[in-house]
This record gives structure tokens, sequence and C-alpha cells, in this order.
């Protein structure tokens, strides 16, 4: 065999390794895009349960807080109003950004450019972070609604001290988880404890595929 037979056998070698290493790597990406969409699918029950139980709580609490506006406003108790009208307005605002994240979950084209699926993933993430520091901003709600004039003015000092602690601490929660709730520390205990289950977990197993994804292609 003489050289240039030799050097058209080993170009011939080189080409087809290197189509054997491309088709693998198309391969590879396209199952893991199939990963990918079937993290994103389960995701959607969960989001259209919540929606569908959200938008019932604040419909049937916004139609009790109307009738006592309109019907017995004098009778009632303002920690009762004014407890329930923040929780319900804390909550129609998380739940339209669950409507939007919905939204998004069914627009997003996996099969589109890696970059704006990160994009897009990155929104759902810092949403659902918005999500849970808007919801736990309710907590000190809870220690004040079944509050009254009459336990005010009756109240003994123990109690106006255990109310003073819990009230104080569940404020003091509220402020800090608002605030401490970011990506950085979803390490932590804390962190872990809250965030977990079907709306974050299938997130983060999605997010670090496509970091594979934009590996594959980079190695390219």
């Amino acid at each position: 065999m003489d050289h240039e037979a030799i050097l058209d056998l080993w170009k011939s070698y080189d080409r087809q390794l290197a189509e054997s290493l491309a088709l693998n790597r198309q391969n590879a990406e396209d199952i893991t895009r199939m990963k990918v969409q079937s993290f994103i699918t389960a995701m959607k029950p969960t989001k259209i349960f919540t929606i569908l139980v959200g938008a019932l709580w604040v419909g049937l609490g916004s139609v009790v807080v109307f009738n006592i506006f309109l019907f017995s406003f004098a009778e009632a108790s303002l920690f009762f109003l004014f407890s329930a009208t923040i929780q319900i307005a804390l909550t129609a605002l998380a739940l339209l950004i669950y409507l939007q994240q919905l939204v998004t979950l069914y627009q997003l084209d996996l099969s589109g450019p890696i970059l704006l699926v990160q994009e897009k993933l990155a929104g759902l993430k810092n949403s659902t972070l918005w999500i849970a520091r808007i919801l736990l901003l309710q907590l000190p709600l809870w220690t004040v609604f079944y509050w009254n004039k009459s336990m005010l003015e009756n109240g003994s000092l123990g109690w106006y001290l255990i109310q003073l602690v819990v009230t104080g601490s569940f404020t003091y929660l509220a402020g800090w988880l608002f605030f401490n709730i970011k990506y950085e520390n979803r390490h932590k205990k804390w962190f872990q404890l809250i965030f977990h289950g079907k709306e974050w977990t299938p997130l983060m197993k999605a997010m670090d595929l496509l970091e594979q994804i934009a590996d594959y292609k980079m190695d390219k």
C-alpha cells in the first residue's frame, strides 16, 4: 500500500470517527432533552391543582370579607378583616405568578436554543422563590386574626406577653425568610425543608440537564 493510500485510509477513519462522535453527541442531547421534557411535564399537574385550590380560597375568602363589609361591619373584628384582606391579597398575587408559570411551561419549546430554554427556566426558578416569599409573609397574620376588642381590654398580663412573643416571633421569621430565600442558600437545610417536591425538584433537575446539553455543545 503506497503512502497516499495510507493517508486516504487514515483520513477516512478520522472522518468516520468524527461522524460517530457527532452522532453520539446528538443522541445524548436528544435523550437529555426528552428527560428535561419529562421533568417539565411533571410540574404541570401540581401547578394546576395549586391554582384551582388557590382560586377557590381567594374566591370564598373574598365573598366572606365582602359580605362582612356590606352587612356586619359594625360588629366585625377589625383584626379579622385586616388579616383576611391581606391574606387574600397575598394569595391572589401568588396565584397570578402561578398562572404566569403555567403559561410559560406550556409555551416552552425545548427544541429551541438552549440559552433561551435556560433563561425561561431561570425565570421559573426566580418566580418560585418569590411565591414562597409572598406566601410566608402571611405568617404573623395567623397570630392576630382572632383578636377582638374584648380580648384586648380584658386580657391578662400573661396573655399579652404570650401574644407579644408569638406575634413577634412569627413577624421576625416572616421577615427573615423574605430576605433570605435566595438561590444561593439552596444547599442549606432550612431552604431544602421549604423547597422540595414536585414543583422545585423537577425544575432543578431540568436545569442541571440543560447544563449538560450546553457542555455537549461547547465540546463540539
